[in-house]
């Protein structure tokens, strides 16, 4: 069965508009909600800074919401050690009563690296972090004792305790990266996730996964596939939410009429999605998302 679910953004909100957003979004029948995790906003300005940190509004979300999974999409490998990473998680899985997922990445905004003073290496070095990272978040969350040796991370027979209620707590992987990102998704995760792309472009990457699940042995049905999309009905609301990148996330908005996005969305779950995400951010359209939760047979 398809999930749907909302990936609900944390720039230029508060803490009390989004437990609001949370609770009704869990109301209208949506079985996810995820944050994402950035220091500044999405336009990539240096001087759009007004963004809450992820891991304090992950646990927020998981004592604000009683029935949803609650997930990252996704944390940067170089902002968190994984070990301090995987305590959190721990903890916030504790308080959501075992529904807490979790999800990695390579990291990708350089503005936030900078103004931050964190390490921007280039992009094979991220990526060998984020192959290193969610094989040390594995041992953590999955393992009793962890021990790893590598070039950026080192765990020497470290315990994750207490436990995480859930025995294998999901880890997912994110972006779309056909040669690294996918072939670490086919060995280390639980599910992978991508966003703003087309149906077409999302089966076919599906296809390069299920790939390279075949070439280290892992059936692909093991790993979960999720896209994240906009919702915008309108044209008109596709400029006012997404403005200058409108153009490049369009490939993966659904609008139209319901019939149109409920046509699209069966595209996506023909093409493997197990998850369709709505990316919703702030001035947070709840019509929206209502309307389409109507249309889903949600609520």
């Amino acid at each position: 069965m398809t999930v749907f679910g909302v990936h609900a953004g944390l720039q230029h909100t508060t803490a009390d508009e989004l437990r609001s957003v949370w609770r009704r979004i869990e109301d209208l029948g949506y079985g996810w909600i995820s944050i994402w995790d950035h220091f500044y906003g999405a336009t990539g300005r240096p001087d759009d800074a007004a963004c809450l940190e992820a891991v304090a509004m992950h646990a927020a979300l998981a004592c604000s919401t009683t029935k949803v999974r609650c997930g990252s999409l996704v944390y940067s490998v170089g902002y968190r050690h994984p070990a301090v990473l995987a305590k959190a998680i721990t903890a916030i899985d504790q308080l959501s009563g075992g529904r807490a997922d979790m999800g990695i990445g390579a990291g990708w905004a350089q503005v936030e690296y900078q103004a931050y003073g964190i390490p921007f290496p280039d992009v094979k070095t991220r990526m060998d972090q984020l192959e290193e990272g969610i094989q040390c978040l594995r041992g953590l969350l999955h393992d009793d004792v962890t021990t790893f040796d590598g070039q950026h991370f080192n765990l020497t027979e470290a315990r994750n305790e207490p436990r995480p209620l859930q025995d294998k707590l999901p880890i997912w992987i994110g972006g779309g990266g056909e040669k690294r990102t996918l072939k670490i998704a086919a060995r280390h995760a639980d599910g992978w996730n991508v966003p703003f792309i087309s149906p077409d472009e999302f089966a076919r990457k599906n296809a390069v996964l299920d790939q390279h699940c075949a070439d280290v042995g892992r059936d692909p049905s093991d790993i979960k596939r999720a896209i994240n999309t906009g919702l915008a009905f309108t044209e008109e609301s596709l400029q006012q939410q997404f403005g200058a990148i409108a153009e490049f996330v369009r490939p993966g908005v659904l609008t139209g009429t319901d019939e149109q996005v409920l046509d699209t969305i069966g595209r996506y779950v023909d093409a493997g999605a197990d998850q369709v995400n709505i990316a919703l951010r702030a001035p947070f359209d709840l019509d929206a998302i209502e309307r389409l939760s109507v249309a889903l047979g949600l609520s």
